[in-house]
């Protein structure tokens, strides 16, 4: 493997590195122009400056890897060269923890009047809405940015589309049976440029080390990153089941669509990845709010199954965790109990920018079996390592040793500014691994069980994680959850299985058999040479030998042993049995669905495609239905990839499913993904045979490759659950924002849906 396939030389002639310089230069030019608008790829490829692939043409003086462009599309990081400025400082500054977004009550419990303002619209379907007197809410006045100029617009103050369609499904305080999905908890976020730290005012860096012998990383400019609430560290949402949320979230990005170095853009649409709720809440791609709107997403955090299955809330372990220490039950299947989830920004076309801009966070669902309360031992608690009540004062939720880990690769641009090449349709790579938003840091832990709930949270990488003790041994991991979801039982590894984007592993490490001042490694085995796919998964001596031409290859997280608490004891466990999963056998299959993910031969504005049953390759078009499942039934569905090399985590909304098959046999889904899942990778020429119900709620979901780049080019589509009663009928109108009010259009469907 010749490092120099992928960057220039070493020893690169002055000449030749000022040539490269420039070219990037030109080539952020052009990225600024379409990411504000100025001109369109689809120009840009007629004129014969970009490839029918999405990349730069191979021009003297527009790409900086003139020779790799015809070959890789221009190496790692993806369009530029080298980050600068991170030699010297791996290790050397502290891993932050998530910061817990604060909740309050939906009703005052003094004035019992809704607290916020203004009050979320009453429109959901069950309530009679009425369009004539309420057509959209509160209203804003839009900046002229954002309507060509002129002045004195007003448009609704929320996103979210008007009428019974788009009206929050089961939301009736005054219905006893649809009590229990009211608002419990409201909870009030913003999108707007990264500012500053909330502990000490600090300007945000991907480095910022608390000693000044070493050098920083370049403050950002809140163009560059846009996070929740404008500061980091990263949001962490902790949620319990029977305990509805209302996520009021703001949009305050910048008007002006410019204001973006050049790239991300500022209407957004905020995804729950895979939460159990109306359509409405989901985050769908083509509902989308802008600067000065808020949207009001509704989560219900009800087990699947609610409405079949243990409907007098008689099991336990179908069960929220008090205050006191005690479960209050609640209906539905145990076996659908979810763990660790994230959201995230859904917006058409733009989701890779804005989810590598900031637009990323991570949710914690808490119940009677996953409480977060180690101590605790009631004969349903797992026990799984966190904290313990008798120590925090907290029966649930406890995060001591229950650790939250967003990993990301991001590039810099020459003034250490965070950088994104819009060109290569084929993925996003960069040359730096971040956890948590810091650049390769360091984690002091006790000696004692740790529980980790990994995310990854990339445009377009892999990962494959092994752990390394100080001799480049292999130590051992304990992988307990897939995707959000406990596993039926624990598995031991000492290498994780390949982390497609989007993908939740949750492991244990136990660091009791080391000793105070041990240092151990969190290691990517996982080479790229491009955004397609995995290129190799290497050794772990060969991924510690630094001589991958991947500059992600390698240790990316030190862990530092240090003593026990004085008088603590580690009262966590791994049970040999988790969650079993829901038995589907002796629920009939309504219906066999065939989705194809590939390539279509060289369009530039969609390279990605999907065939349905057999049918042409479709490029995204969220107006069109691809599938229309009736509520109530279990289908089975195989997702195959079309071939060519390349990989794609297909993730579906709404439902969990169960892996039935891997190229057609069962003996190929190895134990780690035989629990349930919502991201599933294809691999190279594989296919997927997975089962699904749908249940509970209604209207227009999606699925996609979460290569997020894949996705906006435009490997997406539309399905539909119908069918289940008035307000749904078939098909749903498709809404068409704008900033003065949302519209609606008819949607179009495949023949038999």
């Amino acid at each position: 493997m010749n490092r120099g396939h992928f960057f220039l030389p070493w020893n690169a002639s002055k000449a030749r590195l000022r040539e490269a310089e420039n070219a990037r230069k030109n080539r952020l030019e052009i990225v600024k122009a379409v990411s504000q608008g100025a001109v369109s790829r689809r120009e840009l490829f007629k004129w014969g400056l970009i490839t029918g692939a999405g990349l730069v043409a191979p021009i003297h003086g527009l790409s900086p890897f003139v020779k790799s462009a015809y070959a890789d599309g221009g190496g790692i990081p993806t369009g530029t060269p080298t980050s600068p400025g991170t030699l010297g400082i791996e290790f050397t500054q502290p891993m932050q923890r998530f910061e817990v977004l604060q909740q309050k009550p939906y009703r005052d419990p003094v004035t019992n009047l809704v607290n916020l303002s203004p009050v979320p619209r009453t429109d959901g379907w069950a309530l009679g809405y009425d369009p004539a007197t309420d057509p959209q809410g509160a209203r804003y006045n839009v900046d002229p940015a954002l309507v060509n100029g002129r002045t004195g617009v007003t448009g609704p103050a929320e996103g979210r589309p008007p009428g019974q369609d788009w009206g929050h499904q089961r939301w009736n305080e005054s219905d006893p049976k649809l009590a229990e999905y009211y608002p419990k908890w409201a909870l009030e976020v913003t999108q707007e440029g990264a500012k500053t730290n909330p502990n000490g005012n600090i300007p945000f860096s991907f480095y910022n080390a608390p000693s000044s012998q070493y050098r920083s990383l370049p403050v950002q400019d809140p163009k560059s990153v846009w996070t929740f609430n404008g500061t980091v560290p990263p949001k962490l949402v902790k949620g319990r089941y029977g305990e509805p949320i209302l996520f009021r979230h703001h949009n305050k990005l910048p008007p002006n669509v410019a204001d973006n170095n050049g790239f991300g853009v500022n209407t957004i649409s905020t995804h729950e990845h895979n939460g159990h709720h109306g359509a409405e809440n989901d985050g769908f791609t083509g509902a989308f709010f802008y600067p000065g709107q808020f949207y009001d997403y509704h989560w219900p955090i009800i087990l699947a199954g609610h409405d079949s299955i243990n409907p007098g809330a008689t099991d336990p372990r179908a069960g929220s965790p008090t205050d006191a220490g005690g479960i209050r039950n609640v209906p539905g299947d145990w076996h659908e109990t979810m763990s660790t989830h994230w959201f995230h920004d859904h917006m058409f076309g733009f989701t890779s920018q804005n989810v590598y801009k900031g637009n990323a966070a991570m949710y914690n669902l808490y119940s009677s079996l996953d409480r977060g309360a180690e101590d605790i031992n009631d004969g349903v608690n797992l026990r799984l390592p966190s904290g313990a009540a008798g120590t925090t004062g907290s029966a649930w939720g406890n995060l001591d040793f229950d650790v939250n880990l967003m990993l990301a690769d991001k590039a810099w641009d020459h003034s250490g500014q965070l950088y994104f090449d819009i060109f290569d349709f084929d993925g996003f790579l960069g040359d730096a691994v971040t956890v948590n938003l810091c650049y390769k840091p360091f984690f002091q832990v006790q000696a004692r069980k740790y529980r980790f709930r990994i995310l990854n949270g990339s445009v377009s990488r892999f990962f494959k994680l092994a752990l390394s003790d100080s001799s480049g041994n292999a130590q051992p991991m304990i992988q307990i959850a897939n995707d959000g979801n406990l596993l039926p039982q624990p598995i031991t590894l000492t290498q994780l299985d390949e982390q497609g984007i989007a993908e939740r592993y949750d492991i244990v490490i136990d660091f009791s058999k080391y000793k105070s001042g041990d240092k151990l490694w969190l290691v990517n085995l996982c080479e790229h040479e491009d955004g397609k796919g995995p290129r190799d998964d290497l050794s772990l001596a060969q991924a510690l030998s630094g001589k991958s031409s991947d500059p992600c290859v390698g240790k990316f997280l030190e862990f530092q042993v240090i003593p026990m608490t004085a008088g603590t004891r580690d009262l966590s466990q791994v049970p040999a049995q988790l969650i079993p999963n829901p038995d589907l056998s002796k629920i009939p299959v309504s219906r066999e669905r065939t989705f194809e993910f590939g390539r279509s031969g060289g369009s530039d504005s969609e390279p990605w495609t999907i065939k349905t049953d057999g049918g042409q390759g479709l490029g995204a078009d969220y107006r069109r239905i691809s599938a229309a499942p009736k509520q109530g039934t279990r289908e089975i569905w195989t997702l195959k990839n079309g071939g060519g090399g390349w990989d794609h985590p297909i993730h579906i909304h709404f439902e969990e499913g169960q892996i039935l098959a891997r190229n057609g046999s069962l003996s190929n889904v190895p134990a780690w993904e035989r629990g349930r899942k919502d991201v599933y990778r294809l691999k190279p020429s594989g296919s997927v045979t997975i089962t699904m119900q749908f249940r509970e709620f209604a209207g227009m979901f999606m699925e996609h490759c979460h290569n997020t780049v894949h996705e906006d080019h435009a490997m997406l589509l539309r399905w539909e659950i119908n069918e289940g009663g008035s307000p749904f009928l078939k098909p749903l109108q498709t809404p068409m924002p704008s900033p003065e009010g949302v519209s609606y259009i008819s949607s179009t469907e495949l023949p038999d849906a």
